[in-house]
């Protein structure tokens, strides 16, 4: 199958691409960022495109049979929060709508951890523990905002198109040379606590990407994408004592499991994170 990927110069992007090739798929990279023509680091040829003009959007899309649009900006703050709002949605709408005019047989995409109440804190809670996809949605941000506006389009032209659509709600993304800094997280355990102290390995989004285009799906889901444990050394119902002692927990916590349920992504596709950053630092 050939794949388009989006945002393919970015952090999950690169990682995407890597395991579409390793998997024997034909990719097509683009990204507004990077150098186009043939690229060492991709792999693939990389393609500017601009995904809040439509055409280019459609362009990018034309003669594959499947997209990972990746391509928005990535995270709150990165520009102003009405530029943030705007491009993020018209990526995405042109992306999706691009997707149905060709008839695509599927699009996955990266919605956000943010859509589910980031960022948590003492005057922020979430309403129970481990966050699962029922907690959706409250954003705090336009970026949790686009996000949240994203899966409603997604919703509808699934519904329009009849195109599967699985959108992907990443934890914080973590690369093997990320891990060197996680010992520095420990010493106050408030210091992650935005997101229940989530993270996710850029290997494990790129298999959740690459099972969510296998896996027969239908409408438009959305999923959480964390790890299977948290960042820190500190057992994970010790962390919800210390700082959430009001928050209710679902069901008893074992261990370091991750406070960011991905049970749904576990039956929705098989997904089974298989890194952690306690493969590359003692814990």
């Amino acid at each position: 199958m050939r794949i388009t990927v989006t945002g393919a110069w970015g952090k999950a992007g690169r990682g995407v691409v890597a395991d579409l090739l390793e998997h024997g798929y034909e990719v097509v990279a683009t990204d507004m960022a990077g150098t186009t023509g043939e690229s060492a680091t991709l792999g693939v040829n990389l393609l500017r495109a601009d995904l809040s003009d439509y055409g280019q959007a459609l362009e990018s899309l034309a003669d594959s049979e499947a997209v990972v649009h990746l391509g928005n900006i990535p995270a709150p703050g990165h520009t102003t929060a009405p530029e943030t709002l705007n491009r993020n949605n018209a990526a995405n709408s042109n992306v999706f709508l691009a997707a149905a005019r060709l008839g695509m047989r599927k699009v996955v995409w990266a919605s956000s951890e943010t859509t589910l109440g980031l960022s948590f804190g003492p005057d922020t809670p979430p309403r129970y523990a481990p966050v699962d996809e029922a907690h959706f949605p409250v954003p705090r941000t336009t970026y949790a905002l686009s996000k949240v506006l994203g899966e409603e389009t997604a919703k509808h032209v699934s519904d329009w198109s009849g195109i599967p659509f699985v959108g992907l709600r990443l934890s914080n993304i973590h690369r093997p040379e990320d891990y060197a800094r996680v010992p520095s997280y420990w010493g106050d355990v408030r210091s992650r606590v935005w997101n229940l102290w989530g993270y996710v390995d850029v290997r494990d989004v790129a298999a959740s990407c690459r099972q969510a285009l296998e896996a027969q799906t239908t409408g438009s889901q959305n999923v959480v994408i964390a790890a299977a444990d948290t960042i820190m050394n500190v057992p994970s119902a010790d962390l919800m004592a210390q700082v959430f002692p009001e928050v209710p927990l679902t069901r008893p916590l074992e261990g370091f499991e991750t406070l960011l349920a991905i049970g749904a992504a576990r039956d929705l596709f098989g997904y089974a994170p298989e890194h952690s950053w306690r493969d590359h630092v003692a814990g």
